[in-house]
């Protein structure tokens, strides 16, 4: 599977640093990935939603450790860029959608198997 576009939205909050749509072999996308600032560094947040008992569940997460860091290693490099076209840290905001605004990294990414 590879990575054909990231889209980051810039969010410029104390912890939530941007929210990232990631698009695999031009077929599918998963949107709501988080960046997070965290103790030791930014990382990627899977999209997730509060269950009834107050916890959070990923609706989507990647399999094996491969993977997940193929998939972080790219969405960060992507929010690293964006950072540098934008060191405000926060999203031009236009028309209704903010992500129109943003840029998308076409990346060729390496095939995980």
């Amino acid at each position: 599977m590879k990575i054909t576009e990231i889209r980051i939205h810039l969010m410029g909050e104390d912890r939530l640093k941007a929210f990232a749509s990631v698009t695999f072999d031009d077929s599918f996308v998963v949107r709501n990935m988080k960046v997070v600032e965290g103790t030791k560094g930014v990382f990627l947040c899977m999209p997730s939603r509060k269950l009834p008992d107050g916890t959070h569940k990923d609706m989507v997460h990647p399999i094996n450790q491969e993977f997940r860091e193929y998939l972080e290693t790219n969405v960060l490099k992507a929010y690293e860029e964006e950072l540098k076209n934008n060191p405000s840290g926060i999203s031009k905001q236009a028309g209704n959608s903010a992500m129109q605004e943003n840029t998308s990294l076409q990346n060729g990414g390496n095939i995980v198997e």
